[in-house]
Protein backbone atom coordinates (compact mmCIF):
# COMPACT_ATOMS: atom_id res chain seq x y z
CA UNK A 1 0.00 0.00 0.00
CA UNK A 2 1.46 3.58 -0.95
CA UNK A 3 1.25 5.76 1.60
CA UNK A 4 -0.31 9.18 1.49
CA UNK A 5 1.59 11.55 -0.39
CA UNK A 6 4.16 14.15 0.88
CA UNK A 7 4.34 11.86 4.41
CA UNK A 8 6.96 11.94 5.88
CA UNK A 9 7.90 8.41 5.78
CA UNK A 10 10.50 8.01 8.45
CA UNK A 11 12.63 10.62 11.17
CA UNK A 12 15.84 9.40 9.91
CA UNK A 13 17.62 11.08 7.07
CA UNK A 14 18.67 9.62 3.74
CA UNK A 15 22.36 9.84 2.23
CA UNK A 16 22.27 10.16 -1.37
CA UNK A 17 26.33 9.87 -2.65
CA UNK A 18 26.90 11.31 -5.92
CA UNK A 19 26.19 14.86 -6.88
CA UNK A 20 26.01 14.88 -10.44
CA UNK A 21 22.56 15.48 -12.68
CA UNK A 22 20.73 12.14 -11.78
CA UNK A 23 22.22 12.07 -7.83
CA UNK A 24 21.12 15.99 -7.50
CA UNK A 25 17.57 15.19 -9.26
CA UNK A 26 16.89 12.43 -6.89
CA UNK A 27 18.11 14.43 -3.87
CA UNK A 28 16.01 16.99 -4.71
CA UNK A 29 12.96 14.74 -5.58
CA UNK A 30 13.01 13.10 -2.05
CA UNK A 31 13.43 16.61 -0.37
CA UNK A 32 11.15 17.59 -1.60
CA UNK A 33 8.75 15.22 -0.73
CA UNK A 34 9.66 15.97 3.05
CA UNK A 35 12.81 13.37 3.04
CA UNK A 36 15.75 14.93 5.08
CA UNK A 37 18.26 14.44 2.81
CA UNK A 38 22.19 14.77 2.46
CA UNK A 39 24.11 15.11 -0.45
CA UNK A 40 27.71 14.04 -0.72
CA UNK A 41 30.08 13.79 -3.37
CA UNK A 42 33.80 13.19 -3.97
CA UNK A 43 34.39 16.51 -5.26
CA UNK A 44 34.70 19.01 -2.56
CA UNK A 45 35.05 22.43 -4.52
CA UNK A 46 31.52 21.24 -6.26
CA UNK A 47 30.08 20.31 -3.09
CA UNK A 48 31.18 24.01 -2.13
CA UNK A 49 29.81 25.83 -4.77
CA UNK A 50 26.32 23.67 -4.58
CA UNK A 51 26.24 24.80 -1.15
CA UNK A 52 26.86 28.45 -1.82
CA UNK A 53 24.33 29.04 -4.63
CA UNK A 54 21.94 25.75 -2.76
CA UNK A 55 21.59 25.44 -6.92
CA UNK A 56 23.17 22.50 -9.36
CA UNK A 57 23.97 25.11 -11.56
CA UNK A 58 25.95 22.96 -14.63
CA UNK A 59 23.60 20.35 -14.75
CA UNK A 60 19.95 21.33 -13.12
CA UNK A 61 20.00 25.43 -13.70
CA UNK A 62 17.35 27.26 -12.01
CA UNK A 63 16.28 24.25 -9.28
CA UNK A 64 16.58 25.79 -5.70
CA UNK A 65 17.55 23.26 -3.00
CA UNK A 66 15.26 23.36 -0.42
CA UNK A 67 15.67 23.55 3.47
CA UNK A 68 15.47 19.76 3.78
CA UNK A 69 18.51 19.03 1.21
CA UNK A 70 21.55 19.06 3.22
CA UNK A 71 25.31 19.39 1.18
CA UNK A 72 28.05 17.57 2.94
CA UNK A 73 31.57 17.16 2.08
CA UNK A 74 31.99 14.58 4.79
CA UNK A 75 31.35 11.19 4.00
CA UNK A 76 31.14 10.05 7.51
CA UNK A 77 29.22 12.60 8.69
CA UNK A 78 26.89 12.04 5.87
CA UNK A 79 25.92 8.63 7.07
CA UNK A 80 25.54 10.37 10.59
CA UNK A 81 21.66 9.08 12.12
CA UNK A 82 20.92 7.73 7.89
CA UNK A 83 19.78 4.32 7.72
CA UNK A 84 19.27 4.28 4.14
CA UNK A 85 21.94 5.15 1.75
CA UNK A 86 21.28 5.74 -2.14
CA UNK A 87 24.51 5.35 -4.66
CA UNK A 88 24.08 7.22 -7.66
CA UNK A 89 27.41 7.61 -9.57
CA UNK A 90 28.90 6.37 -12.62
CA UNK A 91 28.97 2.48 -13.23
CA UNK A 92 32.69 2.57 -13.17
CA UNK A 93 32.82 4.40 -9.85
CA UNK A 94 30.76 1.90 -8.24
CA UNK A 95 33.04 -0.15 -6.52
CA UNK A 96 35.49 2.85 -5.55
CA UNK A 97 32.18 4.63 -3.87
CA UNK A 98 31.14 1.72 -1.91
CA UNK A 99 34.99 0.96 -1.44
CA UNK A 100 35.11 4.48 0.55
CA UNK A 101 31.80 3.54 2.13
CA UNK A 102 32.86 0.48 3.80
CA UNK A 103 34.87 1.54 6.55
CA UNK A 104 32.17 3.50 7.67
CA UNK A 105 29.54 1.19 7.35
CA UNK A 106 27.27 -0.38 9.86
CA UNK A 107 24.86 -3.43 10.22
CA UNK A 108 21.95 -1.10 10.22
CA UNK A 109 22.72 0.75 6.99
CA UNK A 110 20.73 -0.02 3.93
CA UNK A 111 21.78 0.17 0.54
CA UNK A 112 19.87 1.27 -3.11
CA UNK A 113 21.76 2.62 -6.07
CA UNK A 114 20.59 4.16 -9.33
CA UNK A 115 24.03 3.90 -11.06
CA UNK A 116 23.51 1.55 -14.57
CA UNK A 117 25.94 -0.40 -15.86
CA UNK A 118 27.85 -3.39 -15.02
CA UNK A 119 30.88 -3.49 -13.39
CA UNK A 120 33.97 -2.42 -15.95
CA UNK A 121 36.14 -4.66 -14.39
CA UNK A 122 34.36 -7.93 -13.50
CA UNK A 123 31.53 -7.32 -15.79
CA UNK A 124 29.13 -8.52 -13.01
CA UNK A 125 25.58 -7.00 -11.95
CA UNK A 126 26.21 -4.17 -9.55
CA UNK A 127 24.47 -6.23 -6.65
CA UNK A 128 27.34 -9.07 -6.94
CA UNK A 129 29.85 -5.59 -6.15
CA UNK A 130 27.87 -4.86 -3.08
CA UNK A 131 28.04 -8.30 -1.50
CA UNK A 132 31.63 -8.95 -2.56
CA UNK A 133 32.89 -5.37 -0.73
CA UNK A 134 30.53 -4.92 1.77
CA UNK A 135 29.14 -8.62 2.53
CA UNK A 136 26.88 -10.87 2.26
CA UNK A 137 24.00 -9.58 4.33
CA UNK A 138 23.50 -5.96 3.09
CA UNK A 139 20.38 -4.84 2.66
CA UNK A 140 19.43 -3.63 -1.32
CA UNK A 141 17.26 -2.57 -3.72
CA UNK A 142 18.10 -1.32 -7.05
CA UNK A 143 15.78 1.97 -8.92
CA UNK A 144 15.59 1.98 -12.75
CA UNK A 145 13.56 2.94 -15.19
CA UNK A 146 12.55 5.77 -18.08
CA UNK A 147 13.87 8.88 -15.71
CA UNK A 148 15.73 11.61 -17.11
CA UNK A 149 17.55 14.03 -14.35
CA UNK A 150 15.68 17.41 -15.45
CA UNK A 151 12.15 16.14 -15.63
CA UNK A 152 12.33 14.23 -12.19
CA UNK A 153 14.11 17.67 -10.52
CA UNK A 154 11.13 19.95 -11.96
CA UNK A 155 8.50 17.74 -10.84
CA UNK A 156 7.14 16.58 -14.28
CA UNK A 157 4.96 13.18 -14.03
CA UNK A 158 7.00 10.53 -13.57
CA UNK A 159 6.98 6.03 -13.14
CA UNK A 160 10.42 4.02 -12.15
CA UNK A 161 10.87 1.03 -10.98
CA UNK A 162 12.54 -0.46 -7.64
CA UNK A 163 13.92 -4.15 -7.07
CA UNK A 164 13.68 -5.15 -4.12
CA UNK A 165 13.71 -8.71 -2.23
CA UNK A 166 13.32 -7.60 1.71
CA UNK A 167 9.81 -5.95 1.81
CA UNK A 168 10.21 -3.97 4.11
CA UNK A 169 13.28 -2.40 2.98
CA UNK A 170 10.74 -2.17 -0.41
CA UNK A 171 8.11 -0.45 1.68
CA UNK A 172 10.48 2.02 3.33
CA UNK A 173 11.66 3.64 0.25
CA UNK A 174 8.48 3.85 -1.52
CA UNK A 175 7.11 5.70 1.35
CA UNK A 176 9.89 7.91 0.89
CA UNK A 177 9.81 8.37 -3.08
CA UNK A 178 6.36 7.90 -3.71
CA UNK A 179 4.86 11.61 -4.49
CA UNK A 180 2.52 13.33 -6.35
CA UNK A 181 5.41 13.55 -9.13
CA UNK A 182 6.51 10.30 -8.74
CA UNK A 183 5.28 7.04 -9.16
CA UNK A 184 7.00 3.89 -7.25
CA UNK A 185 6.47 0.17 -8.60
CA UNK A 186 8.21 -2.61 -7.14
CA UNK A 187 9.68 -5.54 -8.17
CA UNK A 188 11.58 -8.55 -6.45
CA UNK A 189 13.80 -8.63 -9.95
CA UNK A 190 16.57 -7.62 -9.15
CA UNK A 191 18.79 -9.15 -12.12
CA UNK A 192 16.37 -8.07 -14.73
CA UNK A 193 16.03 -4.52 -13.50
CA UNK A 194 19.58 -3.95 -13.45
CA UNK A 195 20.32 -5.77 -16.90
CA UNK A 196 17.55 -3.46 -18.57
CA UNK A 197 19.51 -0.61 -17.31
CA UNK A 198 22.95 -1.19 -18.57
CA UNK A 199 21.86 -3.49 -22.21
CA UNK A 200 19.76 -0.09 -22.83
CA UNK A 201 22.44 2.32 -23.29
CA UNK A 202 24.38 0.14 -26.27
CA UNK A 203 21.10 -0.40 -27.65
CA UNK A 204 20.58 3.91 -27.25
CA UNK A 205 24.30 4.49 -29.01
CA UNK A 206 23.02 2.06 -31.87
CA UNK A 207 19.57 3.90 -32.45
CA UNK A 208 21.65 7.11 -32.65
CA UNK A 209 24.21 5.97 -34.86
CA UNK A 210 21.36 4.70 -37.41
CA UNK A 211 19.61 8.17 -36.90
CA UNK A 212 22.88 9.81 -37.60
CA UNK A 213 23.61 8.01 -40.67
CA UNK A 214 19.63 8.54 -41.46
CA UNK A 215 18.28 5.61 -41.81
CA UNK A 216 14.90 6.25 -40.85
CA UNK A 217 12.12 5.86 -38.89
CA UNK A 218 11.50 2.25 -39.70
CA UNK A 219 15.30 1.43 -38.78
CA UNK A 220 14.50 3.21 -35.56
CA UNK A 221 11.38 0.76 -34.76
CA UNK A 222 13.47 -2.16 -35.86
CA UNK A 223 16.52 -1.33 -33.77
CA UNK A 224 14.77 -0.81 -30.26
CA UNK A 225 12.31 -3.94 -30.94
CA UNK A 226 14.83 -6.59 -32.01
CA UNK A 227 17.41 -4.76 -29.44
CA UNK A 228 14.56 -5.39 -26.75
CA UNK A 229 14.85 -9.02 -27.63
CA UNK A 230 19.17 -8.97 -27.34
CA UNK A 231 18.38 -7.86 -23.51
CA UNK A 232 15.56 -10.56 -22.88
CA UNK A 233 17.42 -13.19 -24.31
CA UNK A 234 20.80 -11.94 -21.78
CA UNK A 235 18.55 -11.06 -18.88
CA UNK A 236 16.25 -14.79 -18.84
CA UNK A 237 20.08 -16.28 -19.28
CA UNK A 238 21.00 -15.26 -16.12
CA UNK A 239 17.85 -15.29 -14.28
CA UNK A 240 16.11 -12.62 -15.04
CA UNK A 241 11.92 -12.29 -15.48
CA UNK A 242 10.41 -11.71 -18.65
CA UNK A 243 7.67 -9.76 -17.62
CA UNK A 244 10.36 -7.06 -16.04
CA UNK A 245 11.72 -6.68 -19.49
CA UNK A 246 8.17 -5.50 -21.11
CA UNK A 247 8.14 -3.26 -18.47
CA UNK A 248 9.30 0.57 -16.96
CA UNK A 249 12.84 -1.09 -16.05
CA UNK A 250 12.77 -2.31 -19.50
CA UNK A 251 10.76 -1.52 -22.78
CA UNK A 252 10.16 1.96 -21.05
CA UNK A 253 13.92 2.93 -20.66
CA UNK A 254 14.84 1.08 -23.75
CA UNK A 255 12.18 3.65 -25.50
CA UNK A 256 13.06 6.73 -23.42
CA UNK A 257 16.52 6.49 -24.12
CA UNK A 258 16.61 5.53 -27.85
CA UNK A 259 14.20 8.11 -28.52
CA UNK A 260 15.08 11.57 -26.71
CA UNK A 261 17.92 13.51 -27.62
CA UNK A 262 18.21 14.33 -23.36
CA UNK A 263 19.85 10.71 -23.86
CA UNK A 264 23.76 11.03 -23.43
CA UNK A 265 23.46 7.44 -25.06
CA UNK A 266 21.38 8.39 -27.86
CA UNK A 267 23.44 11.91 -28.93
CA UNK A 268 26.69 9.82 -29.12
CA UNK A 269 25.35 7.48 -31.24
CA UNK A 270 23.80 10.68 -33.31
CA UNK A 271 27.38 12.08 -33.20
CA UNK A 272 29.01 9.08 -34.69
CA UNK A 273 26.38 8.57 -37.20
CA UNK A 274 27.72 12.31 -38.44
CA UNK A 275 30.78 11.08 -38.91
CA UNK A 276 32.37 12.45 -35.31
CA UNK A 277 35.11 10.29 -33.34
CA UNK A 278 34.20 8.51 -29.76
CA UNK A 279 36.24 11.37 -28.30
CA UNK A 280 34.95 14.27 -30.00
CA UNK A 281 31.15 12.98 -29.26
CA UNK A 282 31.57 12.24 -25.57
CA UNK A 283 33.76 15.51 -25.00
CA UNK A 284 31.20 17.88 -26.45
CA UNK A 285 28.50 16.11 -24.26
CA UNK A 286 30.03 16.88 -21.36
CA UNK A 287 29.03 13.86 -19.02
CA UNK A 288 30.17 10.10 -18.60
CA UNK A 289 28.59 8.47 -21.87
CA UNK A 290 27.95 5.06 -20.07
CA UNK A 291 26.71 2.88 -22.87
CA UNK A 292 30.34 3.25 -24.57
CA UNK A 293 32.29 1.39 -21.56
CA UNK A 294 29.16 -0.96 -21.49
CA UNK A 295 29.21 -2.52 -24.50
CA UNK A 296 32.26 -4.56 -24.50
CA UNK A 297 31.31 -5.59 -20.94
CA UNK A 298 27.56 -6.94 -22.38
CA UNK A 299 29.21 -8.24 -25.06
CA UNK A 300 31.58 -10.06 -23.09
CA UNK A 301 28.63 -10.95 -21.26
CA UNK A 302 27.03 -11.89 -23.69
CA UNK A 303 29.90 -13.95 -25.12
CA UNK A 304 30.47 -16.17 -21.44
CA UNK A 305 26.79 -16.86 -21.69
CA UNK A 306 26.56 -17.92 -25.66
CA UNK A 307 24.09 -15.33 -26.41
CA UNK A 308 23.84 -14.03 -30.06
CA UNK A 309 23.38 -10.16 -29.56
CA UNK A 310 24.12 -8.81 -32.86
CA UNK A 311 23.24 -5.21 -32.26
CA UNK A 312 25.24 -5.02 -29.16
CA UNK A 313 28.12 -6.75 -31.04
CA UNK A 314 28.15 -3.59 -34.24
CA UNK A 315 28.25 -0.86 -31.47
CA UNK A 316 31.20 -2.78 -29.86
CA UNK A 317 32.82 -3.09 -32.93
CA UNK A 318 32.59 0.36 -34.07
CA UNK A 319 33.75 1.65 -30.33
CA UNK A 320 36.47 -0.72 -29.78
CA UNK A 321 37.36 -2.32 -33.43
CA UNK A 322 37.23 0.53 -35.51
CA UNK A 323 34.53 -0.50 -37.53
CA UNK A 324 32.42 2.18 -39.26
CA UNK A 325 29.08 2.62 -38.57
CA UNK A 326 28.35 2.51 -42.20
CA UNK A 327 29.94 -1.14 -42.56
CA UNK A 328 27.84 -1.51 -39.13
CA UNK A 329 24.74 -1.40 -40.45
CA UNK A 330 25.40 -3.79 -43.49
CA UNK A 331 26.72 -6.18 -40.89
CA UNK A 332 23.14 -6.49 -39.43
CA UNK A 333 21.57 -5.95 -42.79
CA UNK A 334 23.27 -9.10 -44.23
CA UNK A 335 22.97 -11.21 -41.30
CA UNK A 336 20.69 -14.52 -42.97
CA UNK A 337 16.42 -14.33 -43.28
CA UNK A 338 15.46 -15.77 -39.57
CA UNK A 339 12.14 -16.49 -37.74
CA UNK A 340 11.13 -13.62 -35.39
Amino acid sequence: MVPPVNAPATSSPITVLGAGSWGTALALSLANNQQQVKLWGHDRAVLATLERERENARYLPGITFPDTLQVEPDLAQALTHANDVLVVVPSHAFRKVLQQLAPHWRSDLRLVWATKGLDPHTHQLLHAVVQEVLGEGVKMAVLSGPNFAKEVAAGLPTATTLACVDKAFAADLVARLHSQSLRVYTSNDMIGVQLGGAVKNVLAIATGIADGLGCGANARAALITRGLSEIMRLGLALGGKQETFMGLAGLGDLVLTCTDNQSRNRRFGLALGQGKSAQQAEKEIGQVVEGKDNAAQVFELAQQHKIDMPIVEQVFRVLHQGISPQNAVTNLMARAPKAE
